[in-house]
């Protein structure tokens, strides 16, 4: 009998703290930096994100995340032999964010790593995930994309501190013996390393290079629509379907322009795409199981359904999974 996985449950987590756009505009303009809620929409679509206390960190998101899909899945944490967090603001140098999640959930003894793909780890750790039950590695994986990327951030340029937010969502894959990840697909190009990066390091007990966000805008809305454009066709052609066979499409939730943008050319309707960035922003990592989730317990994504994921982040990297849940 073939073995697969199957996503049983998901489950989110986002930050207390709501800052709209005119919130963020008016402490903008405290510091001489002139924005608008119009400025900010129109050219990205988002209305609002979440930001981190101080005292949250990327491990306390993914753990409230990692809850509420073991609780969703009905099934006990202790089952879970393997997780992975995609996250590129970890708690610490070292131990991985993955290992300070499995602490606070009382378990112990599976293996438990970060990935470090950017905006598409979450695709990135998926495809992991699945390939590691497919091989009997492992039987039951969370599999969490948690970010804070309100501390990466520089607040004094409005061309980046207006795109992101924080937040973690999480997945549960069980074993199967029917297929749940019906084929995913994983790409990166490094000689694109330079237009979306934080090139900044830890040495010596000091910052060394730039501790903050930086992005050529226009360098990566061009790559981004590209290859998310090709990567879903490469992915649902792996599975041997049309794109017309997919339910719901969640692409990286960067911008509004990037997700009309590509779904227009996969000829997916609007009404078909998952969309969060106007609430969430840009949240990395977690973008895509936030927007999972979403969908899930609002019931628009239905068992049964076929929901094509898909990321696009620095590095460059790129990648989809195809899912039926």
């Amino acid at each position: 009998m073939n073995r697969h996985s199957r996503i049983a449950g998901t489950g989110s987590a986002l930050p207390e703290r709501i800052v709209t756009n005119e919130q963020l505009s008016r402490e903008m303009a405290e510091r001489g930096l002139e924005t608008s809620d119009q400025w900010i929409a129109e050219r990205t679509g988002i209305r609002q994100r979440h930001i981190a206390a101080p005292e949250v960190s990327a491990s306390m998101l993914a753990t409230q995340a990692a809850r509420e899909a073991i609780a969703a899945a009905g099934v006990s944490a202790e089952a879970v032999d393997l997780l992975i967090v995609a996250t590129s603001t970890p708690d610490y140098v070292f131990p991985s964010t993955a290992c300070l999640v499995q602490k606070a959930l009382g378990i112990a003894g599976g293996a438990a790593f970060d990935v470090q793909a950017v905006c598409s780890g979450f695709v990135y750790g998926l495809a992991t995930a699945d390939a590691m039950i497919r091989t009997g590695m492992a039987s039951c994986a969370l599999v969490i994309g948690a970010e804070v990327f309100s501390r990466i951030l520089d607040w004094n340029d409005r061309g980046t501190c207006v795109l992101f937010g924080d937040g973690a969502g999480a997945v549960l894959l069980t074993a199967a013996d029917r297929p749940g990840i019906l084929a995913s697909k994983l790409h990166a190009d490094g000689r694109y390393e330079n237009i979306l990066r934080t090139a900044g390091n830890v040495c010596g007990g000091g910052i060394t290079g730039h501790p903050f966000l930086t992005m050529d805008g226009q360098a990566v809305f061009k790559l981004a629509v590209s290859t998310l454009d090709s990567v879903a066709r490469e992915t649902v052609a792996q599975a041997g379907l049309e794109l017309s066979d997919i339910d719901w499409l969640i692409p990286h939730q960067a911008n509004l322009r990037i997700i009309q943008a590509t779904g227009r050319r996969l000829g997916v309707p609007i009404e078909r795409v998952i969309v969060t960035v106007d609430q969430h922003a840009n949240t990395s990592a977690a973008s895509i199981p936030l927007a999972l989730d979403q969908a899930v317990r609002d019931g628009r994504i239905k068992p049964g359904d076929k929901v094509l994921m898909e990321g696009v982040g620095g590095g460059f990297t790129w990648g989809a999974v195809l899912a039926q849940m």
